[in-house]
């Protein structure tokens, strides 16, 4: 029940992260927004992991793995979601996210060399269908704000977030904990990006960033990248990943109503088929790992 409970808390808190991002992209460019969530994070956790004194990885197959999932999801998902957002409607960004445990499913399954069964692959498929459907189904909807290149940027995103919940996973299946995986991984990228943020943007103003903004970056900080990495990372090692990343199908129902009042988003008949189709994948699929 426990697990069960931080992998929901987490999909809230990462559903409105497309909102968010939306509101960040308003006033930085999307280099900066995507640095600044990861060094905010890393000049927080890093002084938590040293005052609750969380040890380092103890081999260097831990050490990899925690690179691995500290580049994935600390750099090249934020980098390109938050470039993908600024072409596309936080609508789209929470529907494509909703393909995550596809990608996580299988990267799991491939690394541990499992078999997935019939009934998973048919509900991984109807999902993609539909995922497939919002993409490049636009042209026939005047009410997205979306773009096809900014979808795919959104889409791309997926898998290396998703080979990043795989290696954190691992990392607490293995005995390491959550909160080192999260700390640990984000303090490492923030070291390497806090140059750039001299180099992305010279001379950015940041005292005249509105207040909003600094609000936007701080959930994309704290809320998604501390407390709904940590959640997440115990989670998937403890409830087994491909079965807990399924979850992640439920993510979009925060993003769009968040969209929807925070931003005004509106949505035409395409994205409400293909909705339907992409949770109707997650329903099959979440049945076939009962």
């Amino acid at each position: 029940m426990k697990v069960l409970a931080a992998a929901l808390i987490t999909v809230v808190l990462w559903g409105a992260s497309p909102v968010a991002a939306k509101i960040a992209v308003s006033s930085l460019s999307p280099m900066m927004a995507a640095i600044l969530r990861t060094v905010i994070g890393g000049l927080i956790a890093l002084p938590l992991a040293i005052l609750l004194r969380i040890p380092l990885p103890a081999d260097k197959a831990q050490r990899r793995l925690l690179v691995l999932s500290g580049f994935c999801g600390f750099v090249a998902f934020p980098v390109l979601f938050t470039l993908g957002i600024l072409h596309t409607s936080a609508n789209h960004a929470s529907m494509i996210l909703a393909g995550l445990p596809v990608f996580t499913g299988l990267i799991a399954m491939t690394w541990d060399r499992k078999q997935p069964s019939a009934a998973w692959w048919i509900g991984c498929t109807i999902a993609m269908t539909g995922e497939v459907l919002l993409i490049f189904g636009q042209d026939f909807d005047s009410a997205t704000g979306a773009s096809i290149s900014g979808d795919l940027l959104v889409l791309s995103s997926n898998v290396f977030a998703s080979l990043g919940y795989v290696a954190g996973g691992r990392l607490e299946r293995n005995g390491y904990p959550a909160m080192g995986t999260t700390f640990y991984g984000v303090s490492l990228y923030a070291l390497v990006l806090l140059p750039l943020l001299f180099i992305v943007e010279p001379g950015t103003p940041m005292l005249e960033v509105p207040t909003g903004i600094w609000i936007a970056i701080a959930y994309l900080a704290i809320g998604v990248t501390i407390v709904g990495y940590v959640l997440w990372y115990w989670a998937l090692g403890r409830g087994g990943i491909a079965r807990i990343a399924l979850l992640q199908f439920l993510q979009p129902v925060s993003g769009v109503i968040l969209a929807a009042i925070l931003l005004g988003e509106d949505f035409g008949a395409i994205f409400i088929v293909a909705s339907g189709v992409i949770l109707f994948g997650v329903w099959y699929a979440l049945r076939a790992n009962r």
